[in-house]
């Protein structure tokens, strides 16, 4: 089969860049492969972060792409349609994970011909930080196609999809594991290069930093936990880090919060994994998380509120504590479950328990089972 594969790629990072290449891979073992990718992905004065490319520490996969789309550029959105349709692919698939690019894709997906059945894959349909023109753009892009199929990777997805598109067909297929970040690094080589103590139990907050991931709450939540505690907070934020700086400031742990707030990069990760007992997600909305995908890939348990798909990405397969709200207190009081009822070891079994189950291999393969059935 001819597969053509829209999205971003190297030179991009991020998740999203990481997830196509896995997913390019894996097709690419048994069918013909293309990808097309952004050539401007967001205008410079749009991107809330330091860059949009990779540097020289990440461990990018280098993807062999053809740059055919400017997302703010209408006249490109017909010559990428062209681009792909002289590839004569039996599929394309697309990533959507905010509206800012349904007027691109869906123009795309419009005039991609008829003879190219479309599989979305959808990280969000209803975003995070919402905007007056979320659910017409959306709806633009979810209608865009008779051969359209979608693939959500989490079931609050699904149910967010079926509320703007009644009609849509899709299937549920889970976010699988990151891989490619190496091995884990050791407990002792890990807490020494960070300079934390090695006795206490550590939190670790990872990722981008934006308003509806709820640090916030994790700070507040982590005053009220006792000196046996540390936390680690890494990664780069997107928009002002002052609100979050005053907190710890103020904090009476402030000793034992360590800031590592610029974009961590790939061969970075594995020593912030090493060093933490957990990983916690104190969103405040959510879809899914590509951290759970990583904490999985470090056998590294999560406490995560419950919000969007987070609740059956750990609840379920019980590879962490699930708290009811995104409140300080009910952060505080998961956080003191975990440890107080020893739950690291049985969660550790469970993650290694699932990993087959998020697999690479086993997600394409429900992908293109699903295309047979478009």
């Amino acid at each position: 089969m001819k597969i053509a594969i829209l999205s971003c790629f190297y030179p991009y990072r991020g998740g999203i860049a990481q997830f196509n290449a896995n997913l390019f891979k894996e097709l690419g073992k048994n069918h013909q492969v293309r990808a097309f990718n952004f050539k401007r992905q967001y205008p410079e004065f749009l991107f809330p972060g330091k860059t949009q490319y990779v540097t020289q520490d990440d461990v990018a996969i280098k993807i062999d792409s053809t740059p055919v789309l400017d997302s703010v550029n209408p006249f490109s959105y017909y010559s990428a349609a062209g681009e792909i349709r002289d590839f004569s692919p039996d599929l394309l698939i697309m990533r959507y994970w905010m509206s800012f690019f349904a007027p691109s894709l869906g123009c795309v997906a419009r005039n991609i011909g008829p003879q190219t059945k479309i599989i979305s894959v959808l990280d969000n349909v209803v975003p995070h930080e919402k905007r007056f023109f979320d659910t017409p753009f959306t709806k633009f892009f979810l209608n865009s196609g008779k051969n359209h199929g979608f693939v959500v990777l989490s079931e609050s997805v699904g149910q967010d999809l079926l509320n703007l598109k009644p009609d849509a067909r899709f299937i549920h297929i889970p976010h699988p594991l990151y891989n490619h970040f190496g091995e884990k690094c050791p407990r002792e080589e890990a807490v020494k290069k960070l300079g934390i103590d090695p006795e206490k139990k550590t939190l670790l907050f990872f990722g981008l930093i934006r308003d509806y991931k709820g640090l916030d709450i994790l700070l507040d939540a982590f005053e009220l936990l006792d000196e046996s505690y540390q936390l680690i907070i890494a990664g780069e934020p997107y928009g002002s880090f002052e609100p979050y700086r005053k907190k710890i400031d103020a904090s009476i742990n402030k000793s034992r919060i360590y800031l590592h707030t610029n974009y961590i990069s790939d061969n970075e990760v594995s020593l912030y994994f090493g060093a933490s007992d957990v990983v916690v997600l104190p969103y405040k909305s959510a879809t899914q998380s590509g951290i759970s995908a990583i904490s999985y890939h470090f056998d590294v348990p999560m406490i995560t509120t419950d919000v969007g798909g987070l609740k059956e990405a750990v609840e379920k397969p019980g590879t962490g504590v699930v708290v009811e709200f995104p409140d300080s207190k009910f952060v505080a009081e998961g956080i003191r479950n975990f440890f107080d009822n020893n739950k690291k070891d049985s969660c550790i079994m469970n993650i290694q328990r699932v990993k087959n189950e998020l697999s690479w291999r086993a997600f394409a393969e429900k992908l293109t089972d699903f295309y047979t059935k478009l």
